[in-house]
């Protein structure tokens, strides 16, 4: 290693130190996380300008990955352990199992229902940026990517959906539970239902091992989401890493080259940050008092790129901010880590639809086409966790469906990684906002969390 990338690691290591005594003097999380994103785009920037005098940033990133991949890596861990236990347990706290249908109903219609708002905005983001396929240049990257695409072609083209609710019913638990699948959150959601049903049913018929039950389920709770918020007090570092490695890797040129659709993908993702708030709004819950408490959800979202590893994120900070019950906390976060991304595919696939099908005469804003694009957006959201990939499956089944090339998709992919960070955060923001609305819909009807 240089001593020029050495020195900028020894640096990295030392704002470490400030940052756990910010931590330290806050107990609450979103302080130290806005310090943690600051300091990750200073020295992401320092690291862009290290480079113009000779040091070798690429020494650098492998070390601070460490830290950043790290923490995302223990998220990843927390989720199936997570999931598992935290609808088994609303499963066994809820003895009205009704409730239950309701909570899978109610959010699931959120997230379907922003994701037809959410291709609509992609459709007049486009319009108005005038975005078009036209005069994008296909370069050594770009046809790469072209190719990778073809050969991922076969394993949408014959998707249905029968084939896709099929992939949901667990075959082999333990293979689920190891992440094997696409849709294995899903499956363990599915798995965790049947396995609460049956100890409802035990319950019933033998009252004192019902109860056995329940405390072991209970206990087994309490002990994992202790271990969640003991790999939360590393969100701050992680982030600051994420966010450090993110920011020197950027490419500004291509954004520059693509600024007119990187411009308009977070103008329409930011309109729909407006929709969810507006959606709060008419249903009593304060905007600014909801955007308050989950930012630091977002943040780590937005430097992560994932929506799965941001689950025991988003379910802790449901249940102890938002006061949402862990029951719909952990329905709104599991399904919407896989289900009705209203960034990924929503927005996304409807501005790159346009995108080819104006250079082709096809007249967008006539209302069979527009409403043939929301209903295939709203079922391909569906059927993307089937296939895996988010935003380019999501493409490579709204496009064929549509009767549209889906090159676009690979002639994109310098300024790919800007734009899917906001979109991961407005995945994961539409996953709290449908939960936040269910809890709003249904409180009376679930245990609070207070029952944890």
């Amino acid at each position: 290693m240089q001593l020029s990338s050495f020195s900028l690691l020894l640096f990295f290591a030392a704002l470490l130190w400030p940052l756990f005594r910010w931590h330290r003097r806050h107990e609450r999380l979103a302080p130290a996380v806005f310090a943690g994103l600051l300091l990750g785009v200073a020295f992401g920037g320092l690291l862009q300008l290290a480079r113009r005098w000779g040091a070798d940033p690429a020494e650098v990133l492998p070390w601070i990955g460490v830290l950043g991949d790290g923490y995302v890596n223990l998220l990843h861990l927390l989720v199936m352990p997570l999931v598992l236990i935290s609808i088994l347990g609303a499963v066994v706290r809820v003895s009205n199992t009704q409730a239950l249908g309701k909570i899978s109903v109610s959010v699931l219609a959120v997230l379907l229902g922003t994701t037809a708002v959410a291709a609509l905005v992609g459709v007049l983001m486009a319009q108005l940026f005038g975005l078009s396929a036209t005069g994008l240049v296909e370069g050594a990257r770009e046809a790469a990517r072209v190719e990778v695409l073809s050969q991922r072609m076969g394993q949408v083209s014959g998707l249905s959906i029968p084939e896709i609710l099929i992939s949901f019913v667990p075959r082999n638990i333990f293979s689920d539970l190891s992440g094997s699948r696409d849709t294995s959150v899903i499956a363990v959601v599915v798995f965790a239902v049947l396995l609460g049903l049956a100890a409802l049913g035990v319950r019933r018929e033998h009252p004192e091992e019902g109860a056995q039950i329940e405390n072991f389920v209970h206990l087994a709770l309490v002990w994992v989401m202790k271990l969640v918020r003991l790999v939360m007090v590393f969100t701050p570092y992680g982030v600051m890493a994420l966010v450090a490695a993110l920011i020197a890797k950027s490419s500004w040129a291509d954004i520059l080259n693509l600024f007119s659709f990187v411009l308009a993908s977070f103008a329409a993702i930011a309109l729909m940050f407006v929709v969810h708030g507006l959606l709060l709004l008419v249903n009593g819950v304060s905007p600014l008092h909801y955007f308050t408490k989950v930012w630091p959800v977002l943040v780590f979202a937005f430097s992560s790129r994932s929506s799965a590893a941001t689950i025991p994120l988003n379910v802790e900070t449901q249940i102890d901010e938002l006061r949402n019950s862990p029951a719909i906390a952990n329905f709104s976060a599991s399904f919407g880590a896989t289900i009705g991304q209203n960034g990924c595919a929503g927005i996304y696939p409807a501005m790159l639809a346009v995108m080819v099908a104006v250079p082709m005469g096809i007249d967008v804003l006539d209302p069979v086409w527009l409403a043939t694009l929301v209903a295939v957006v709203v079922i391909s959201s569906f059927g993307i966790a089937g296939v895996g990939g988010g935003a380019t499956f999501a493409a490579l089944v709204v496009l064929p469906a549509m009767g549209l090339p889906v090159t676009i998709a690979a002639l994109l992919i310098s300024v790919e990684p800007l734009i899917d960070m906001a979109r991961t955060a407005l995945n994961v923001n539409g996953a709290m906002t449908a939960g936040t609305l269910t809890q709003r819909w249904l409180g009376e009807e679930v245990p609070g969390p207070e029952a944890l």
